[in-house]
């Protein structure tokens, strides 16, 4: 693999690390701690940081640093952990949502049989 192979690798991988943790740019070089416009020429495999930039990005992102360069496959994405008052949370969303999907099936529901036996 030569240079500019190495680092459309890595620019690809950084994007869709970032995409998966539906990061912005921002939020990500904030996260870093190194410009947008820095960030956008190392995914899109103009520039390489150093090593250190290197290690706050895989920082930023949550992963190990060779997850950056990974070629074959899709990077190892650790789940994002939900501390228990986010996951109370949710489970009562998911509850609320289905009700509220199984209510409104319902009534479709009986709005087509009530159709069919006119």
């Amino acid at each position: 693999m030569n240079g500019q192979e190495i680092k459309a690798t890595l620019g690809k991988n950084i994007k869709f690390i970032r995409n998966n943790r539906q990061y912005s740019q921002a939020l990500l070089a904030e996260k870093a701690n190194i410009s947008i416009t820095f960030l956008s020429t190392i995914e899109r495999g103009l520039k390489f940081p150093k090593p250190s930039v290197l290690g706050q990005i895989a920082e930023g992102l949550g992963v190990e640093v060779s997850e950056l360069f990974k070629t074959n496959s899709a990077p190892n994405i650790p789940p994002i952990i939900v501390n228990n008052d986010s996951k109370k949370m949710l489970d009562r969303l998911s509850k609320v949502m289905t009700a509220k999907v199984n209510f409104a099936v319902n009534n479709a529901m009986e709005g087509v049989f009530r159709d069919f036996k006119k």
